[in-house]
């Protein structure tokens, strides 16, 4: 049960995106600017990134549903999400995302673990320092998202249908256009 009165129908930050609107419209574009906005990363491998972190912090709602949302980017590749958050080490990933989620993992616990030779490393791989840099942003960012939904204990959805569809929405329609659908009213929020 919600540590407030939420919306029982909006899971997650749904719920606290609607309590505080106000707030809740920053979030959302600071998601949509890190997870969709013009990049050299593409969305599936920033959903990803966004997921690993929330799996490292244990927020179920956050890594059910990017990485559902990464998996449907993925499409044919979709097992890539899953082979990641179970053992980074031996997911089938090229070396380039595989530094970049090493420093995702470090920014997750504590960003001042992230060292001058874990940059070199994604940088060998041909990380530019955009990509440093909005890796780096996406894993503090979602470190801070999975404790404002685990710290007011947001309700989470258990069917993993739930969030395959909504993986979908998200993967599909962004985050702005998600957030309008949210103040619009909670029946046309999914």
């Amino acid at each position: 049960m919600p540590h407030i009165p939420l919306d029982e129908r909006l899971p997650g930050i749904r719920g606290l995106a609607a309590y505080r609107t106000d707030t809740g419209r920053l979030l959302y574009e600071l998601a949509e600017a890190l997870l969709r906005s013009e990049s050299t990363l593409p969305p599936a491998e920033r959903e990803l990134i966004a997921a690993y972190v929330s799996s490292r912090n244990e927020c179920f709602f956050c890594v059910s549903s990017h990485a559902a949302a990464s998996r449907h980017l993925y499409g044919d590749r979709r097992q890539l999400v899953d082979a990641v958050i179970d053992d980074l080490a031996k997911a089938p990933i090229d070396d380039k995302l595989r530094a970049l989620l090493v420093i995702a993992g470090k920014v997750q616990r504590d960003g001042r673990l992230v060292s001058d030779a874990d940059v070199a490393e994604a940088r060998r791989h041909g990380a530019t320092d955009r990509e440093i840099h909005d890796t780096v942003l996406i894993a503090a960012a979602f470190s801070m998202f999975n404790r404002y939904v685990d710290g007011l204990n947001t309700w989470a959805p258990t069917d993993p249908k739930a969030y395959a569809e909504m993986g979908k929405r998200m993967a599909e329609e962004g985050y702005a256009g998600r957030f309008a659908g949210l103040v619009a009213g909670p029946e046309t929020a999914r």
